[in-house]
This record gives structure tokens, C-alpha cells and sequence, in this order.
């Protein structure tokens, strides 16, 4: 099911890390995998309320693993049922984009092919910034300061952080590949 709403763009905040996060994925998780089984290869808990005393925007990020970006019709009618509706004009197509329904808590959910770059890339993140706790400050405090600089324009405060995160990713790669990395298995 394809469905655009119209962009109703809420301010940029940044919040201290919550534990609660965790538990809303494992609800979001849960659905997801009840009403996609075996479509849903993997589903996990990515971006910063992922990653234990990061600050973040109160946004929970699920990335859905699935074979092939081809089954979206099946898998939008099937995310329908539980409240996630397919955002089709995003930009980025190395995924399908889905969010909450108006009025609904504020979920962003990247379905990616499993094995893909940019599949791996949002898990090596997650895993590096969760191994590297002196990582969380600069990269918060950078948040906090473009939130305050952007706060009405998302888009800006987004490539505000592209250079930083890319900083990160390198530094991340080397300690995969001293390490051996692989992504843990599936969080739900």
C-alpha cells in the first residue's frame, strides 16, 4: 500500500539517552515480526537510541533485512496492518522507507536488502559506537549544536553531521577489520 502524507516536520531535538527506547523497539519489533515472518530476514534496533547513553532524537530507527527490495508491495501491505505506512518518494533507493501513521509515536523504518552496504553500514555504526563510549560525547555534543543551529530545518541538520559520521565509519572499519566484525545476530 502506497500512501504520502504531507511532510509535517517537528522540531530537531536532542535528548538525553532513555532506556526506554530499548523496550520500544522490542514492541515495534515484535509487530513487525508477527506480521512480516519470514519476509523480515532480520529486524534491528539502529541509529543513536540504539546505542546505550547516546543522546539522540527521540526517534526509534528499526532497519527490516528482507531478500529483495522487490517484495515492497507485500511487505507495505503487510506493515499497513500494524500502523507503518510506505513512504515512496524517498530519496534514497537503496531502501524503502516507512513511518507511523499521524498522531502515531515517531518510528523510522529502512527496509534494506540483507547484505547490502548500506545495511551493513547502519549495524558496523551501531556496533562500533557501542564498543567505543568516548566516541558518544563529541558526536552528541555536535548534535546538540546543529539541533540548536537547524532546529526547523531537518535536512540541514543532517548533512550538518555527514562529515562527522564519516570520521566515525572510517574509524569503524579499521576496527573491523583488526577485529573480524560481523553483524551479531538478528535483535527481534
Amino acid at each position: 500500500m502506497k500512501i504520502e502524507l504531507p511532510h509535517t516536520a517537528s522540531p530537531v531535538e536532542i535528548l538525553d539517552w532513555s532506556p526506554d527506547w530499548p523496550e520500544r523497539f522490542a514492541i515495534k519489533a515484535n509487530a513487525i515480526r508477527h506480521a512480516l515472518g519470514d519476509h523480515a530476514l532480520r529486524i534491528d534496533h539502529v541509529g543513536s537510541t540504539a546505542i546505550r547513553g547516546l543522546a539522540a532524537k527521540p526517534i526509534i530507527d528499526v532497519q527490516l533485512s528482507v531478500a529483495d527490495l522487490e517484495l515492497i508491495e507485500i511487505i507495505a501491505e503487510k506493515m499497513a496492518t500494524i500502523g507503518y505506512l510506505w513512504r515512496p518518494l524517498n530519496a534514497d533507493r537503496t531502501k524503502r522507507y516507512f513511518r507511523e501513521q499521524p498522531g502515531d509515536e515517531r518510528t523510522h523504518i529502512h527496509m534494506r536488502r540483507l547484505g547490502s552496504w548500506q545495511e551493513q553500514w547502519s549495524l558496523l555504526f551501531r556496533d562500533y559506537m557501542r564498543a567505543h563510549v568516548l566516541e558518544h560525547a563529541p558526536y552528541a555534543e555536535l548534535k546538540r549544536a546543529l539541533a540548536a543551529r537547524y532546529r526547523h530545518d531537518r535536512m540541514a541538520y543532517t548533512e550538518g553531521k555527514s562529515e562527522h559520521l564519516w570520521q566515525i565509519i572510517r574509524r569503524a572499519d579499521q576496527w573491523a577489520a583488526a577485529g573480524g566484525w560481523k553483524p551479531g545476530p538478528s535483535d527481534a
